[in-house]
C-alpha cells in the first residue's frame, strides 16, 4: 500500500514538473516581446513613415522641461514632414508678435540618411520650412523611445525626448 501511494505521488510530481518546464519563463516572454517591438520599430524606420511624440525638451544651455500635454509632434514621411513643437531658447532672426514661438513647419525632407546601430537607428535629414531651414537628427531606439535634435538658422539648437509610433490611418494621408 505504501509503495503504491509513493509511486502515485512520484508520478504526480513528475507530471507537474514536466508541464511547468514546458512553459516559457518570464525572461523568455520578455525577450520575445522586445524582439517583436524591435521589428515593429525597424519596419517604421524602413518605411520612413512614423510619428514622433515629444514628452520632454532640453534647450541649449537650459534644463530639462517636461511637456504635460501629448500634443507636440513630428510626423515624418518621405513626401511631407509636419512639425509642431514648442521652443524655449534663443532666437536670432525671429520677428516679434507675428510668431507663436514654437517650431512649426511643413515640407519635404531632403538628403535622408539612415544609419543602423546595434540598439538604435539614426536618421539625418533637412527640411525647408516656409521661413527657415531645419536640420533634424533623430536617434530612434528599438524599444520605441527616441531623441530629436533640431538645428535651425534662426533659432538655437534644441532637443526633444519622446516616443515613436505608427501613424494612425487619418494621419498617414
Amino acid at each position: 500500500m505504501k509503495n503504491t501511494v509513493f509511486i502515485l505521488l512520484l508520478c504526480l510530481f513528475s507530471l507537474g514538473f514536466s508541464a511547468s518546464a514546458q512553459e516559457k519563463s518570464k525572461k523568455e516572454l520578455r525577450a520575445e516581446k522586445e524582439l517583436q517591438k524591435q521589428k515593429e520599430i525597424q519596419t517604421l524606420i524602413d518605411n520612413k513613415n512614423f510619428v514622433f511624440e515629444a514628452q520632454k525638451l532640453t534647450p541649449q544651455g537650459g534644463r530639462l522641461i517636461n511637456l504635460d500635454y501629448n500634443t507636440y509632434f513630428l510626423k515624418f514621411n518621405t513626401d511631407n514632414t509636419t512639425c509642431d513643437l514648442p521652443f524655449f531658447g534663443r532666437g536670432f532672426n525671429v520677428g516679434y508678435g507675428g510668431s507663436d514661438g514654437g517650431i512649426k513647419f511643413e515640407g519635404k525632407p531632403e538628403n535622408i540618411k539612415i544609419e543602423n546601430k546595434k540598439n538604435s537607428a539614426i536618421i539625418k535629414t533637412t527640411v525647408k520650412g516656409q521661413n527657415d531651414i531645419y536640420d533634424l537628427l533623430l536617434n530612434i531606439f528599438y524599444n520605441g523611445t527616441a531623441t530629436l535634435s533640431v538645428i535651425s538658422n534662426n533659432r538655437g539648437p534644441i532637443s526633444y525626448d519622446g516616443v515613436i509610433y505608427a501613424p494612425k490611418k487619418s494621419e498617414s494621408k
